[in-house]
């Protein structure tokens, strides 16, 4: 957690915002809690880091730069600060999108950095972006680097979903669950920045087949 209290300082002073230090510090704490919640398995401070991460090498990569990083990051911070299982598709993502509004004009950044947040937050619902823009590809491949991690952990996230929905049947799961994946197999291009389709889409095809197989009763 310590890592991810420094990440959050520096991702706020990347975007310039003269603010109260104890308004900064409030909100990370909150956000920390809301993704510390026990009855999350997958979309926990893990995931989180995994998605900051993700920024980084994108931004290593020659993709993000300057104020972009840190804005393309406040996006990971928020986009799942709710999360509930049991609301309607895409209930949590426009909770989380209304949080970022509130808690981010109180933070005192400019308008339009916040509407490209929650721009972006609310579009994490179906992971179809509007927008080419450097920071809407890389947030949306920072968010699907799970689909491209090494198979253990890949089937780690995948046991981890399953674990947050376990109230719905595994007939209805692997239907449900196979729906989600398939479209990303068939993508003609699954990541959007030039480095991760380069690094990343080999394996991400690799394991959702895997898991799709699995779902599906095969080997």
């Amino acid at each position: 957690m310590d890592t991810l209290r420094d990440r959050w300082l520096a991702d706020v002073a990347g975007l310039d915002v003269v603010t109260d230090q104890r308004a900064v510090t409030a909100l990370r704490e909150e956000l920390l809690a809301r993704w510390g919640e026990p009855h999350r398995s997958y979309h926990d401070p893990v995931h989180l880091a995994e998605v900051l991460a993700a920024l980084d090498e994108l931004a290593e990569g020659g993709h993000l730069a300057g104020r972009d990083r840190h804005l393309a990051a406040m996006v990971g911070w928020f986009h799942d600060a709710v999360y509930e299982t049991g609301g309607a598709p895409g209930a949590s993502e426009e909770a989380s999108a209304r949080l970022a509004e509130e808690r981010l004009t109180a933070l005192g950044l400019p308008p339009a950095d916040v509407a490209t947040i929650a721009r972006l937050v609310r579009e994490s619902a179906t992971h179809e972006m509007s927008a080419g823009d450097p920071v809407s590809q890389a947030f949306h491949d920072a968010d699907l680097w799970i689909l491209s991690a090494p198979a253990d952990r890949f089937d780690g996230y995948c046991a981890q979903v399953r674990i947050e929905y376990r109230q719905v049947p595994a007939a209805d799961f692997a239907r449900g669950r196979s729906a989600v994946l398939t479209p990303f197999v068939e993508r003609e291009r699954l990541y959007l920045t030039d480095h991760a389709h380069e690094h990343w889409s080999g394996r991400a095809r690799v394991n959702l087949r895997r898991e799709l197989d699995r779902l599906r009763g095969g080997p």
